[in-house]
């Protein structure tokens, strides 16, 4: 109750008012999109912080099998206190599988390590490594919602799922042959060219490329990349001998996660929006 209170009240000091100034009103909406973006990090930020904390703790348990407990009761806390609703918690564990495979696959090619020891380890990979995919769903989800996001000329479904799994398939198909990411990428700008997604604060909407917040969303993922392997998270086989900070070209990586992550969310919430329709 008292964080719902703390919301509104946010909520109606940061309306802007007709007797305001341009510059009043634009700080006002910049600081609200930046708290519906924080709020929509929740789970992110969790993760991050388990990070730090068990970097510097020892509490008896294995750091990963830690993390793992951590990113469970944290999916459950939010569910219980409705942060995320059922849907949501659906898509973030097809998030955590497919996630998980992708990691099963880059740890046994060397993309990158897990070097601590845990019992929640299968094939070299902890267990808890899918949440951090599932954040990337979570947070989307979750901005999806508190922004009441649309989409403007999205792509045709047989489009938007055959590029999506065309760059999923790639992360896999990339070590046995030619990365196809250059081709990928062309048919993804010819596809999502016209594409906007439009977003709501208080009685104003607003819109972007979608192209460009695929490049803004994946580059601050990359940032926190960078966070996270600092603190050990995983390694990738230049960081063994020392922190170095995460190469530009996961940018892209990044970047193309985000893209698939996007599909999944937006062709899931239009299949459910036409579902509705049928009912009506």
């Amino acid at each position: 109750m008292g964080l719902k209170h703390l919301h509104l009240t946010l909520e109606n000091w940061l309306t802007p008012h007709g007797a305001e100034s341009r510059f009043m009103s634009f700080a006002k909406q910049f600081i609200w999109f930046g708290y519906l973006q924080a709020i929509s990090c929740v789970f992110p930020v969790l993760i991050f912080l388990s990070l730090a904390l068990s970097s510097a703790l020892h509490l008896g348990i294995p750091r990963y099998d830690l993390l793992l407990i951590v990113c469970i009761l944290a999916q459950v806390i939010m569910y219980k206190t409705g942060l995320e609703t059922r849907d949501e918690v659906l898509v973030i564990t097809m998030f955590h599988l497919l996630g998980l495979i992708m990691e099963l696959h880059k740890v046994y090619h060397g993309s990158w390590s897990y070097p601590d020891q845990a019992y929640t380890k299968v094939f070299g990979v902890p267990l808890y490594s899918g949440f951090m995919y599932a954040s990337v769903g979570s947070y989307i989800c979750q901005a999806w919602r508190n922004l009441r996001l649309d989409t403007v000329h999205w792509p045709k479904t047989i489009y938007a799922v055959a590029i999506g799994a065309a760059i999923y398939l790639n992360f896999f198909t990339n070590a046995f042959i030619t990365d196809l990411r250059f081709y990928i990428t062309v048919m993804l700008i010819i596809i999502f060219w016209r594409t906007k997604f439009s977003f709501r604060l208080h009685d104003k909407v607003y819109y972007i490329s979608a192209l460009l917040s695929f490049v803004i969303i994946g580059f601050f993922i990359w940032l926190a990349e960078n966070i996270a392997t600092f603190f050990g998270a995983w390694k990738y086989a230049y960081q063994h001998k020392g922190w170095q900070m995460v190469t530009w070209h996961k940018i892209t990586s990044w970047s193309l996660l985000v893209i698939v992550s996007i599909i999944i969310v937006g062709q899931l919430k239009r299949l459910k929006e036409s579902r509705g329709v049928k009912k009506h």
